[in-house]
């Protein structure tokens, strides 16, 4: 859990750098049980995007599993916001499970979500993709985050990573009080 919230943490530092690569794509699959009812309120966040071809977060967490680093995907799948980048609404992760994420950043830096996004049923469209970041780089991570010695010379794998450049968002609007 430290790991995943440590790359998390490292993903935000480096938000602004282009990680996109192309290989094999896959076209979205639907999801039944996905579909938005009419009466949901959602706003809508970079290109236009709809609640046609969704899939669920554990779907996503699937073809997550079977990508390799480099390989891409285009998809859009529903899930629930997790946290949100608290300076601009730059970045968000979502909830493929109860202790996974996805790091999700907005495509061209052109769009942003709400600073209060967290919970909230969110559908993303874009291209889901897996980093690593090198043994080295976490080490120095965590030396920028002033980590203990033991705690740098404990990092000996390279961690790997689901991330998502969004070209489009639909989230629920939160509810009138």
């Amino acid at each position: 859990m430290k790991k995943i919230i440590f790359a998390l943490s490292v993903l935000a530092l480096v938000s602004c750098k282009d990680n996109s690569e192309s290989s094999s794509q896959e076209k979205p699959q639907e999801s039944k049980d996905m579909a938005i009812t009419s009466e949901s309120n959602f706003a809508s966040f970079g290109e236009k995007i709809n609640e046609e071809n969704v899939i669920s977060a554990s779907e996503m967490k699937e073809k997550f599993e079977a990508m390799q680093v480099g390989d891409t995907l285009n998809v859009k799948f529903k899930s629930t916001v997790d946290k949100v980048c608290k300076k601009k609404g730059c970045w968000m992760t979502l909830k493929l499970d109860d202790s996974l994420t996805s790091f999700v950043k907005f495509q061209d830096y052109s769009f942003f979500v709400p600073l209060n996004a967290e919970n909230r049923a969110t559908i993303v469209e874009g291209k889901a993709y897996v980093t690593e970041t090198s043994v080295e780089e976490l080490q120095h991570y965590a030396q920028d985050a002033g980590k203990s010695e033991e705690e740098i010379a404990a990092i000996t794998e390279p961690e790997k990573e689901y991330a998502f450049m969004a070209t489009g968002v639909l989230m629920e609007e939160p509810e009138e009080k």
